[in-house]
């Protein structure tokens, strides 16, 4: 695809050594295997790798009881019984399988009535002109909410709010564009990705303690605050210099409903959905906050407790409540039938989700019988130990290790799921909290996702942006996002550097150090 360069910051020039890099990075991660076949891969690998391990006599320590432990091979006798028997097991309890498809059952029906789409329309619509582009940033930060949706349904709104106010529109689909999707992890309220993440760093954790346990909102207090940090980033950058860099926008208006204003029965479902989420939220912190409480832990905590536990339940009823409420009062929910169909609709969804999640819940399933995640973790903790490369300073160098295989794979559950069970063992060994592991991924593997070109919703939202300049190619969508991507990256990692040397929580229960 041509490249207009009098619209373009020409930073990513496709002839350039930016574009030869780019096409080198496409070109080696369209090789890769579909992930389903990739995890199948790393299975064998495993096994092959725990057959050697324990033909070698190679052995660790217990970190929990000090005794030795020795590699047991998956190519054995045993291991095949247990390969055969553990499958159905290692699938239907994995993690992140039924934390993602119980969240996503609230999600789906938020979505589907409307709500969603018409709470950060409205959001970006009704911001007076001097906070546009503040508040376009701030919602199309939180649209996670709206999980890969918020690709199609924000840039296009925030392009017609910036010409709306008379400025360029693809300032405000780039901004839009890059908050979504680089600020990815940054939210002020739960989403499924907490939750799936969550899901699979526990699954990592219980490596090295079979107790281990992190929640959905690990990484609340941090990602919380990036969100609003990454707003104001995100904001200078857009005014200061992406926006002065593009010539007169001279088009007309490609899309004339993203500009009108809510209509009367899209206002009144938003206040009955707002009134319906007061009333939710004070009803569970009165039950939670009561004196003897169920739902509260051993001497009425609620860090480690009944409710923390059950957190995701707590938030698909959030979604389910707010987004019946909005289609009661849109009118777009007609029939009680509606709710459970589109339930349906939210997990037929993640059909491609669950089939991979088959094979990676026996990779890592066989790397734990097999005591290789164990081995990998202490020997790794030694070799901190001896290079002083722990803390702070140790998380920051794997937050960039991992920025070659982010800019691979473009799913960052599947990344996390590669990941988690060699990193967040080995750094708890020495003493980090698998939380803050968490976050560092997560800077990296949101930051670089602007720039993954194997990502399956690069073509439309490619196609969104020529409605505003028919001659745009990847070149002029690389172009306008790289500078939003290389600051968010950069105060992103300070933020985190800072956070640790403070020792901050990350988010309830989680601080830097293992208690």
């Amino acid at each position: 695809m041509s490249t207009d360069t009098t619209t373009t910051l020409t930073l990513a020039d496709a002839k350039g050594v930016g574009g030869r890099i780019l096409r080198g990075i496409e070109r080696v991660g369209n090789r890769l295997p579909h992930p389903f076949y990739l995890f199948l891969i790393i299975a064998g690998l495993v096994a092959v790798a725990s057959a050697i391990a324990a033909l070698l006599g190679a052995e660790t320590t217990d970190p929990a009881t000090g005794e030795p432990v020795a590699i047991r091979s998956i190519l054995s006798g045993e291991g095949a019984v247990y390969a055969l028997t553990s499958a159905i097991e290692n699938f239907v309890t994995f993690p992140p399988l039924g934390l993602i498809v119980t969240v996503m059952l609230g999600i789906g029906v938020a979505e589907r009535l409307g709500l969603l789409k018409a709470a950060m329309r409205g959001a970006v619509l009704a911001a007076p002109g001097w906070a546009v582009t503040f508040v376009v940033v701030l919602v199309s930060l939180m649209g996670n909410l709206a999980s890969d949706s918020a690709m199609v349904i924000l840039p296009p709104l925030a392009a017609a709010a910036f010409l709306a106010a008379g400025r360029h529109p693809l300032a405000g689909f780039a901004a839009s564009y890059a908050a979504v999707v680089a600020g990815f992890s940054a939210n002020i309220v739960p989403a499924g990705t907490d939750v799936l993440l969550s899901g699979i760093t526990t699954s990592a954790a219980q490596i090295v303690d079979p107790e281990a346990s992190v929640s959905p909102v690990a990484n609340y207090f941090f990602m919380a605050t990036s969100t609003i940090l990454l707003a104001i980033v995100i904001t200078i950058v857009c005014q200061r210099y992406v926006e002065p860099r593009l010539t007169p926008y001279e088009g007309g208006l490609a899309d004339e409903d993203a500009s009108k204003p809510l209509e009367p029965v899209e206002r009144r479902g938003l206040r009955v959905a707002a009134i319906a989420v007061v009333v939710y939220l004070a009803l569970v912190a009165t039950v939670v906050l009561l004196p003897g409480s169920p739902l509260q832990g051993e001497g009425g905590q609620i860090l480690r407790s009944p409710f923390m536990t059950a957190l995701p339940i707590f938030i698909l009823f959030l979604f389910l409540i707010a987004g019946v409420a909005y289609g009661l009062g849109a009118r777009t929910l007609r029939r009680a039938t509606d709710v459970p169909e589109h339930m349906a609709a939210a997990v037929k969804d993640l059909v491609p989700f669950i089939v991979v999640i088959f094979t990676a819940a026996q990779a890592i399933a066989w790397f734990n019988w097999s005591q290789l995640g164990l081995l990998i973790a202490t020997s790794g903790a030694h070799a901190m130990e001896a290079t002083g490369l722990g803390g702070i300073g140790g998380l920051l160098l794997f937050s960039l290790f991992c920025t070659l295989p982010a800019l691979l794979l473009a799913s960052g559950s599947a990344l996390w799921t590669l990941l988690a069970p060699i990193f967040v063992p080995m750094f708890m060994l020495a003493g980090i909290d698998p939380a803050y592991v968490q976050a560092a991924f997560r800077i990296t593997d949101s930051a670089t996702n602007p720039l993954v070109p194997m990502n399956p919703m690069l073509p439309v939202v490619l196609g969104l942006l020529q409605r505003w300049e028919p001659k745009a190619g990847l070149g002029t969508l690389f172009s306008l996002v790289i500078p939003f991507t290389l600051v968010i990256w950069g105060v992103w990692l300070l933020q985190f550097l800072v956070w640790g040397l403070l020792g901050l929580p990350v988010g309830p229960g989680h601080g830097l150090e293992l208690p």
